[in-house]
């Protein structure tokens, strides 16, 4: 039963939980920052629960906050086929713990946060671009990255130069 994981959250963590969202049986849990490592260690390895698949974690930009981003992490229990969502809000020159030490899966998909989105994770084994260019400006999926109609070169494409779009 679902309702075991709001439970066990809700005692174990409750100063560190801001909001609590419930839509068709499934929890989203908006936390501290600070708590993150705490929470996924504890949703992982807890026996009853055991949200042992970390199936993706993103990013989403809200430039009117005042912490503009959120990233947001969803988990899965294989054995209790529960899903659980957390999102933390972020700054922007803010960084976030990484959960790689807990979910090595995390790896490829903090990068990608970081490369879209420049939010930044602390000990992360590897923190470079994964999609973008390594000289490429700027983080695309901003909502204040400027719009463009040339085409990036990237290599697929390479042996041609660019061309404008449009």
């Amino acid at each position: 039963m679902e309702n075991l994981t709001l439970k066990k959250i809700k005692e174990k963590f409750s100063d560190s939980i801001l909001d609590v969202i419930e839509f068709r049986e499934e929890f989203t849990f908006i936390i501290k920052k600070e708590a993150l490592l705490e929470i996924c260690k504890f949703l992982k390895n807890d026996p009853e629960l055991q949200y042992n698949f970390l199936s993706d974690v993103c990013g989403v930009d809200y430039p009117e906050r005042e912490k503009r981003f959120e990233v947001v992490y969803n988990l899965y229990s294989i054995r209790n086929r529960w899903r659980v969502r957390l999102k933390i809000n972020v700054g922007e020159n803010e960084s976030v713990p990484s959960i790689t030490s807990i979910w090595e899966g995390a790896n490829w998909h903090e990068r990608e946060v970081f490369d879209m989105f420049g939010v930044k994770f602390e000990n992360h084994p590897d923190l470079t671009r994964i999609l973008m260019p390594d000289d490429w400006v700027g983080h695309p999926l901003r909502k204040d990255f400027p719009l463009t109609k040339e085409e990036v070169t990237f290599t697929h494409n390479q042996h041609r130069p660019p061309k404008r779009i449009g």
